[in-house]
């Protein structure tokens, strides 16, 4: 019966829309093409609306935001009852009344417009308001009025009066791309709506009347007279009194702009990247992706994964970290510090033993939001750091070769492809710990052939190195000789194994949350061994004597154990350290974008010196 009522007001509505000017006439033809949505079911669009993302610290302080707009939703009984009564009083007296739209004020709008050449008085009830902020342009004309009339109306069918409040509160445009009685407290006052005065709530009430002329910040005065008419109408409507009003209007309004928090740059940009391979690994499709046999396959996996990741972003997420924002605050400034030559870049990862959580990233100097992010964009070749992971734990672990074995550091061929020794220098037997510290090419790649190339990359393949190919599959790799390389966070990552043998991917995400708190993502928690407990052993020391005694010497931090690998390339394009000690673990790389020789600097041992900040 109420439906029927509805839609006999609607065609009553558009018969008073015919009688009332020849200006209507020229619009009644648009009205009676919408005819057919009396006779079926008006379908409303589904509307989402982007929601903030907000990171933690691992102290569980928010760091970086990314929103374009700002919406924090608020539900109906949280709303302070001024708020409400200045929204019933100043836009819609007869709000629980209606049936969404008004037939009255309509008629008055007509005639008010039926000299003018376009439509200047609105006569739009809250719910026909919600209509045009939800689901309808701001064009004035009577086609879309129309339409406002018929949505509003089946809103009124599918929602109660408190529900369609609720989303009028929060979908109001309040300037400066807030939108929601709620965003604008935080975002003009930074509070709570609940904490804000009475005065301060009929300020930022006053803004969605006309949001140009109501901003507060470019028309702070023009809000506040508007502010003071909402308040004498509260009065006049016996919600305040005569004296509170007074009260009210005198009170100092101070702005506290919100300002969008972007702090941590090169660390929230790596975890908006590691959230897509949470989100990937969730939904197994990094299996997929990896298992993937053509190109077009890989391609419709990886918009699968993205698609998923932009829905994640779009709803409104609490990402918590394990960022050490001192660590990384200061890992930025000594690092920036210590690169004072023009152009040249570093990269590094810190990583927590005990966690397995990244704790400060560094992804280049001068580092801005969004660049190119050298800790886990830039792969390069790693050159001998990569001797540990490839050759030397994969022979401890499948052979009776120790430490204290002997191996040859004389010329070696195979095939076409000879290594040779730093400086062209050319040894006899020595032990496995002797060519380890002393970085010897030609021992690294007779090992390699010992235990052969998939044995190597065998164990290799335990950890994430996204860039290794096919064709790296030879005895180059025992010198880190590969067609892409690797970047710092891989390299990180992958030492890690030699804290005790075990192996959990690392990350910054601790988890993922809705804006309700619901969990939505973690990382497992599960590791696996990838080293026994004799070949841990046997690393660590070959690392600690690489500082004591070898490549390493320089290195220090304040901890019980220190051990490291350097590397470097053909022609001193790159310069490598990747290393750990009690507390934490790390990989460093050092070079220009535009590779080019460093030979220069290798006295200067800046990697060393990053590495002596970073880790202590």
């Amino acid at each position: 019966m109420k439906q029927t009522f509805g839609y006999v007001i609607i065609i009553c509505s558009m018969a008073i829309l015919f009688l009332l000017g020849n200006n209507i006439w020229n619009e009644y033809s648009i009205a009676l093409s919408y005819d057919k949505h009396l006779k079926e079911e008006i379908e409303l669009p589904d509307i989402k609306f982007q929601q903030p993302l907000k990171m933690y610290n691992r102290d569980g302080i928010v760091f970086t935001e990314e929103y374009i707009e700002w919406r924090t939703p608020v539900q109906f009984e949280e709303i302070p009852e001024v708020i409400k009564q200045i929204y019933i009083l100043s836009e819609d007296t007869e709000f629980y009344e209606h049936i969404g739209f008004d037939v009255s004020a309509i008629a008055r709008a007509l005639a008010a417009n039926s000299t003018s050449e376009s439509i200047e008085q609105g006569g739009s009830t809250i719910t026909q308001q919600l209509v045009r902020l939800r689901y309808l342009s701001q064009d004035k004309t009577y086609e879309r009025k129309l339409m406002e009339v018929f949505y509003a109306y089946k809103l009124e069918q599918l929602y109660d009066k408190e529900t369609i409040f609720e989303m009028y509160l929060n979908e109001m445009y309040f300037g400066n791309k807030v939108y929601g009685i709620a965003s604008a407290a935080t975002y003009y006052f930074q509070k709570p709506l609940e904490q804000l005065s009475v005065a301060q709530m009929a300020f930022i009430a006053a803004i969605p009347n006309n949001p140009s002329i109501y901003d507060p910040i470019a028309h702070f005065n023009n809000t506040k007279t508007r502010q003071e008419r909402l308040i004498d109408m509260l009065a006049e409507n016996d919600i305040i009194t005569y004296e509170e009003a007074k009260q009210y209007k005198d009170e100092k309004i101070t702005l506290k702009i919100k300002t969008k928090l972007q702090e941590y740059p090169a660390y929230s940009t790596y975890v908006l990247e590691e959230l897509k391979w949470l989100i990937a690994n969730d939904e197994g499709l990094d299996i997929q992706l990896k298992d993937a046999k053509t190109e077009e396959e890989r391609i419709s996996i990886q918009k699968e994964i993205d698609e998923l990741f932009e829905n994640v972003l779009y709803s409104g997420i609490h990402i918590y970290t394990a960022l050490d924002a001192e660590k990384q605050f200061e890992d930025e400034q000594k690092i920036n510090n210590i690169l004072w030559m023009e152009n040249l870049q570093a990269s590094s990862v810190v990583v927590d033993n005990k966690s397995r959580e990244i704790v400060s990233l560094y992804a280049g100097k001068n580092y801005k939001k969004f660049d190119f992010n050298r800790a886990f964009q830039g792969t390069r070749q790693p050159g001998s750091s990569f001797k540990p992971l490839i050759v030397y734990a994969p022979l401890f672990e499948t052979t009776n070769y120790s430490p204290n074995s002997t191996v040859s550091g004389g010329a070696y061929c195979i095939s076409n492809f000879c290594p040779q020794n730093y400086g062209g220098a050319i040894y006899g037997n020595v032990s496995i710990a002797t060519a380890f510290k002393h970085s010897y090419n030609t021992s690294a790649v007779r090992l390699l052939n010992t235990i052969g190339v998939n044995t190597g990359f065998e164990y290799l393949n335990k950890f994430h190195f996204n860039s290794i190919v096919e064709q790296d599959y030879s005895y180059a790799a025992a010198l880190g000789g590969l067609t892409y390389g690797v970047t710092p966070l891989e390299m990180a990552d992958a030492y890690t194994s030699f804290i005790d043998g075990s192996y959990q991917q690392v990350h910054s995400i601790r988890e993922v949350t809705d804006l309700e708190g619901n969990l939505l993502y973690k990382w497992p928690a599960e590791k696996e061994v990838i080293w026994s407990p004799h070949t841990v052993q046997y690393m660590r020391t070959l690392l600690s004597e690489v500082v004591r005694s070898g490549t390493g010497v320089g290195l220090h931090a304040n901890s019980t154990y220190i051990g490291a690998k350097t590397g470097t390339t053909n022609d001193y394009k790159d310069f490598w350290l990747a290393g750990l000690t009690d507390e934490y673990t790390t990989a460093i790389w050092l070079g220009f974008d535009k590779p080019k020789s460093m030979h220069y600097l290798e006295d200067d041992q800046i990697h060393f010196k990053i590495f002596n900040v970073i880790m202590n």
